[in-house]
């Protein structure tokens, strides 16, 4: 049998009463955020007490880790009035709670300067005996692009495939990459009609290229969080003459094979003269004594004449003959004229008379 009613009316009263008198979380519009690194965020928490809760007041932040298997790592906390903030030291100096008095109604946590490392699930606990509640906000800290850079890739000549590249070496995924043609003119300019786009990889490709496609080109790499830009110069010109270059080419070449072997040349024959030099000064016999004068020669021939005619008599003499001044031997070298040879005594000194016979 069912009840009247006005009976079950009175019992959805007393339980929605019920349900209002207990400690609640307020913040719940929010339960995902998305920052950039080096921003500040500010994780709500905020509840209602009710007349009910009659223990002491405990504000908890916790970060889960992605393992279910690791604890809870506590970041923060405020008991019997006081705020604890020492348990985390990744986060030391960086975090705070936003009210300086949690107790009125305010639990919310900010996180300074924020890191990539800081991304994860955080939970707020609330705790008044009886009465406990808690809610849980994931949160993603995102790079901003940064240090993009531009190439070009493939020969910039007329008729050709350029491919423009844009890269970027810092920033959180998913990146996407957009170009531009810039005019000081008219400012943004449309694409060429045969270029091709891929924004997971930035690579612009313009088939068949021509003087037209000169110009500037600006990239743009973005993410949720943040864009960065770089720019480049495309200038497209006609083909080079191959022909021309590759015969300036072997004729380079050619010149520096030449003047190599001159040096090689010039070097070898230098190193020759000098041996030879060195061979002929080293002929020279230091042993060999100098040669004997000229003047000195003829006295010692002279004088050895005088002992044997001061030997003989006068009786003995008429088979003498008297040997000619030619056959004095003479030095066994001819004196160069620089050579001053030493004054020889005149015929008188050297002439000696014997009775009848002079001789010189």
């Amino acid at each position: 049998m069912e009840p009247p009613p006005l009976v079950v009316v009175s019992l959805v009263l007393l339980c929605s009463a019920g349900l209002t008198r207990s400690l609640s979380i307020t913040s719940v519009d929010q339960s995902m955020f998305e920052k950039a690194q080096g921003e500040k965020v500010t994780l709500p928490c905020t509840f209602v007490l009710s007349e009910e809760d009659e223990g002491p007041l405990d504000i908890e932040w916790v970060l889960i880790p992605a393992d279910n298997q690791k604890k809870e790592q506590i970041i923060i906390m405020y008991a019997v009035d006081r705020i604890y903030n020492n348990y985390y030291a990744a986060m030391t100096g960086r975090m705070q709670f936003t009210n300086p008095d949690p107790k009125s109604g305010d639990g919310s946590l900010d996180i300074l300067n924020l890191k990539a490392t800081d991304t994860g699930t955080y939970q707020c606990k609330v705790k008044k005996a009886p009465g406990v509640q808690s809610q849980k906000i994931q949160l993603s800290v995102l790079v901003k692009p940064a240090r993009t850079k531009c190439s070009i890739e493939g020969s910039q000549e007329i008729g050709k495939d350029v491919i423009l590249k844009c890269v970027s070496q810092e920033g959180s995924p998913l990146l996407s990459y957009n170009w531009r043609r810039v005019s000081g003119v008219s400012g943004i300019q449309e694409l060429p009609a045969t270029s091709t786009l891929n924004k997971n990889t930035g690579e612009l490709l313009l088939k068949n290229a021509s003087q037209d496609y000169s110009g500037t080109y600006s990239c743009f790499a973005s993410n949720r969080v943040g864009t960065d830009e770089c720019s480049i110069e495309l200038n497209v010109t006609p083909p080079i003459n191959t022909a021309g270059v590759i015969v300036g080419a072997i004729i380079g070449t050619l010149l520096a094979l030449f003047i190599l072997a001159f040096l090689v040349f010039y070097c070898c024959k230098k190193q020759r003269e000098k041996k030879y030099e060195k061979e002929v000064h080293h002929e020279i016999r230091e042993d060999v004594p100098p040669p004997k004068s000229r003047s000195s020669t003829a006295r010692s021939y002279i004088g050895s004449n005088r002992s044997s005619l001061g030997s003989m008599s006068p009786s003995n003499m008429e088979g003498y003959t008297k040997t000619p001044y030619s056959q004095v031997p003479s030095e066994d070298f001819e004196r160069t004229p620089g050579q001053n040879p030493s004054f020889a005594p005149s015929k008188h000194d050297i002439a000696h008379k014997i009775g009848d016979i002079t001789v010189v």
